[in-house]
């Protein structure tokens, strides 16, 4: 699953650390959602969407492979 979360993250000028606070988790969970290492809930996933005030289908798309 491929992810827009560093590019939604730059459009608001947030660092890692900002949207974890945002969505009450980790910056190393960020981290692991936005490099891949780690697939996100659903509630994780629409915590994300509003914070950065989009759909889930904005932030995550699956891959061909998936």
């Amino acid at each position: 699953m491929k992810n827009t979360i560093k590019v939604e993250r730059a459009k608001k000028n947030w660092t890692q650390a900002d949207l974890a606070t945002h969505i009450g988790i980790s910056r190393q969970a960020v981290n692991a959602i936005e490099t891949g290492k780690f697939v996100p809930s659903t509630v994780l996933a629409l915590r994300m969407a509003t914070a950065f005030e989009c759909t889930v289908e904005v932030l995550f798309q699956l891959e061909d492979n998936n």
